[in-house]
């Protein structure tokens, strides 16, 4: 039997503050979102006390000339970084690390001992944390309603990048000058932030001499069912059949059978009998194979629920027994739902599946089902005061990035791996309920530097071979290859996922095996070709 933890289930659900999250999310989960005031765990104020917070005073709007940010504003904010110095030496470069949608309290970690601090000793470098407008405390406006967020897009995230390369000044090292004249700055982002510093080479290649993109989204997607490739790909065989002909029997009985008695069986079979909405349903689950974008090399920062769920979904035993009280059921809805011939197979593994999803999910709701699982809820999205961060990233996904994850978009001749219910017009809720936008995201306006396609010297790419990101970057599957150099490093870690090289560990905790030799690799090329682009600033080849 294969044995997990209640927590690694649900870590499947949503993903980390490190990485673009799951998309659409029910309500219950945005709430957790919500802004919390003094809520910083231990280590985070373990991380905070060793690197004091600094602000700088930055423009609210850098572009007076585009309409879209009328009413237009002459105001500051006060944008959040950190930095350590310990490692700098004259000529050393500024290595700054991009912190995306997320407070930037949860990238320290990269400062004390993950790639900035790697890069910094090994360049004689200041490593920089440099938080993005709108999230943290980086805020410029008063509140989240539309009209407030309307600064909130990646251009300005960029110029504020840009405006603290040329304007700050780090405390101690008042008197060196560390402007991009004299010194190379290089950005790091992983996710989100990946592209954002690919963006930033090459919109302001003046400013920033180099840029590291870790996993990078340079291809905005309005509807991405190809997150889903990874796993399909990558994923155990037997799971990925498995997960597909169930998906199939769900759909031919919330679609095929739809207004029938079997919608309800079908949920009941679950555990989930009041989830209204069959998207919800749908949605409530598919959390294990959403998990494998949570798998990391740092069991501190991973979880193993994607490998679990499969194992559940394969097993040939029934693994939880309380589940063999739905066998009739089970196999009843098998039955209708096209795969009646397969029953000695999937009647076990759906048990299991069913298990699963009990244990991981729906044990875990406290309170009515529609409160757990739902997407609707129109209270809830007119909510816009200063503590409903959740609005931050589902605004930039309705208008401009996208990533909706859907089932519906896969070819009809495939199966996908969670239901066609979820399509765009369910997975697009929050942009109509929240923001009043009806229309697609504009991904146009960030696909036109270059989407898959982007290139620019001492510009690198860095990705994951597993990651369900991969299919929105330069290493996407179908893709030409790209060289491997110097200029332009083109680096895919073997069974690796989302950003593996950008968390790191103390020294007295690596081993020949740990950090996994891919990943170890990958930093120690990216620790070469850093030191190689600062020798190249300073003209010593």
């Amino acid at each position: 039997m294969v044995r997990y933890s209640t927590a690694a289930g649900l870590l499947a659900l949503v993903s980390s503050a490190g990485a673009i999250q799951r998309h659409p999310l029910p309500i219950s989960e945005l709430a957790k979102q919500v802004r919390a005031h003094g809520g910083l765990s231990a280590r985070q104020l373990e991380l905070q006390a060793l690197y004091p917070e600094y602000n700088l005073s930055t423009p609210i709007d850098h572009f007076h000339n585009e309409s879209k940010y009328e009413p237009h504003s002459n105001g500051t904010f006060d944008q959040r970084y950190w930095f350590d110095a310990q490692f700098y030496k004259p000529g050393g470069p500024v290595i700054v690390l991009a912190s995306g949608e997320t407070s930037g309290v949860g990238r320290l970690p990269f400062l004390q001992k993950g790639i900035v601090y790697q890069l910094a000793k090994a360049t004689g470098g200041l490593g920089v944390i440099l938080e993005h407008r709108y999230y943290g405390t980086s805020i410029p406006v008063p509140d989240f309603s539309t009209e407030s967020l309307r600064f909130l897009t990646t251009d300005q995230a960029l110029a504020d990048t840009a405006y603290f390369a040329q304007n700050v000044k780090f405390a101690g090292l008042e008197d060196v000058d560390l402007s991009p004249k004299t010194t190379p700055w290089i950005a790091y982002g992983g996710s989100y932030a990946g592209s954002f510093v690919a963006f930033l080479r090459v919109l302001y290649p003046e400013v920033f001499y180099g840029a590291i993109s870790s996993s990078g989204v340079p291809e905005a997607i309005w509807d991405y069912w190809k997150y889903f490739e990874a796993a399909a790909v990558y994923g155990p065989p037997a799971c990925v059949e498995t997960t597909q002909k169930l998906t199939h029997v769900i759909d031919n009985i919330l679609i095929g059978k739809a207004g029938s008695d079997y919608v309800g069986k079908l949920k009941t079979a679950f555990g989930l009998p009041n989830v209204t909405y069959d998207g919800d349903f749908a949605s409530a689950i598919n959390g294990g194979i959403y998990g494998l974008q949570s798998l990391n090399w740092d069991p501190s920062v991973s979880s193993n629920s994607f490998f679990l769920y499969c194992g559940n979904v394969s097993s040939d035993s029934v693994l939880y027994p309380a589940t063999e009280a739905r066998r009739a059921s089970v196999e009843e809805l098998i039955t209708v739902g096209g795969y009646g011939d397969e029953l000695d197979v999937l009647a076990n593994r759906l048990l299991n599946y069913i298990g699963y999803v009990n244990l991981t999910s729906v044990s875990q709701c406290r309170g009515s089902q529609d409160a757990c699982f739902s997407t609707n809820d129109p209270e809830f999205y007119a909510r816009d005061d200063i503590r409903q961060s959740w609005r931050l990233w589902q605004y930039q996904v309705c208008t401009e990035w996208g990533y909706l994850q859907t089932g519906s978009g896969v070819p009809e001749d495939q199966l996908p791996l969670i239901s066609r219910t979820i399509d765009v017009e369910y997975s697009s809720i929050v942009c109509r309920a929240a923001f009043n936008i009806t229309e697609p995201a504009n991904v146009e306006h960030i696909n036109r530097l270059g989407g898959f396609y982007i290139s620019y010297p001492r510009l690198a790419f860095i990705d994951g071979e597993w990651d369900p990101w991969r299919a929105a970057g330069v290493h996407a599957l179908g893709l030409p290859d790209r060289p491997n150099t110097l200029s332009e490093p083109f680096i895919l870690i073997d069974d690796a996922v989302h950003h593996w090289d950008e968390n790191g560990v103390f020294p007295n905790e690596t081993t020949p095996d740990f950090p996994p030799p891919p990943v170890a690799d990958a930093q120690q090329q990216i620790a070469r070709f850093v030191k190689k682009w600062v020798r190249k600033f300073a003209g010593k080849f």
